[in-house]
């Protein structure tokens, strides 16, 4: 059954010391999505209006992307789950469902981990969590190839200045299942995005964090395992190496990988997303 498209309110709010571009729609319980790279808050849409209906969705762009405000600095983890929480605050809202895919999931990771109190739920989908075991088969022929071009400093951002379009046109084919690309209004909305210089740059300032990053994941494993409900999607590109290093983390954990659906899977396979999302939010709150 189709949903109709809901009112979004999409603005820019002030939180953690930056401009934050937020869209918002719907009425009931809180959640947040987070998206990757190279996406911005749009990767969304397709899934949007069904949540929408039950939930208060908001989806904001990250530290750096899309129309939020782009400092040289803040990439760290622990920066970037202030920054969800801090919307929140300006939000109004105590508790939320946190969901993140791709550069968005350990993002998502953080901000239950980091902000127990504040997270009902956490979703993960088609991510690595830093250097936590679990991902060996995965990682057997070393991390993909992006990985350490873009924590170059200065190098990628010179190397695919005016073809910027046409590398992001090749992950958004690869990231996709028959490698048929996502919708167009997507694909652009992400392009106009990333041709800006400044927000190029600071997508590679999040690759520059990594290692930072995955000693921060670290310690907060460390820390106790994660008590709210865990879901863990994956694609056919990550598949299950995310819920496999989360086993240990998590100890209320339920995965599932998508058939026929690659790595960006809100704009690859919606249904099936849903399909999975849904009976998940709705279940009654952890205890």
């Amino acid at each position: 059954m189709s949903v109709s498209e809901p009112l979004l309110d999409i603005r820019r709010v002030s939180a953690n010391g930056i401009s934050v571009n937020v869209a918002t729609a719907g009425d009931g319980p809180a959640v947040v999505l987070l998206h990757g790279w190279p996406h911005t808050w749009e990767v969304w849409r397709p899934v949007l209006p069904t949540l929408a209906s039950t939930h208060r969705v908001i989806a904001p762009d990250l530290r750096g992307l899309g129309a939020s405000d782009k400092p040289d600095d803040g990439y760290h983890l622990h920066t970037l789950a202030d920054d969800a929480v801090a919307l929140l605050d300006v939000l109004g809202i105590e508790r939320a469902a946190v969901v993140g895919i791709d550069l968005g999931a350990p993002v998502a990771f953080m901000t239950a981990a980091r902000h127990r109190d504040r997270v009902e739920r956490l979703v993960v989908m088609e991510s690595l969590l830093g250097r936590l075991p679990g991902a060996e088969r995965f990682l057997a022929n070393g991390p993909p190839w992006w990985f350490g071009f873009h924590a170059v400093p200065g190098l990628p951002e010179t190397v695919l200045a005016g073809n910027v379009g046409a590398y992001i046109d090749w992950f958004l084919r690869v990231g996709t299942y028959g490698l048929s690309g996502v919708p167009k209004p997507l694909r652009d909305a992400f392009v106009a995005a990333y041709e800006d210089p400044r927000t190029l740059h600071c997508g590679f300032q999040h690759y520059r964090a990594m290692p930072i990053n995955a000693a921060l994941i670290a310690e907060a494993v460390a820390e106790g395992p994660l008590r709210m409900p865990v879901l863990a999607l994956g694609g056919n590109v990550v598949g299950d190496a995310l819920h496999r290093q989360l086993v240990p983390v998590a100890p209320d954990l339920r995965g599932a990988i998508l058939e026929r659906c690659g790595h960006i899977i809100p704009a690859d396979a919606p249904d099936a997303l849903l399909a999975e999302l849904g009976p998940f939010l709705a279940e009654s709150p952890a205890v």
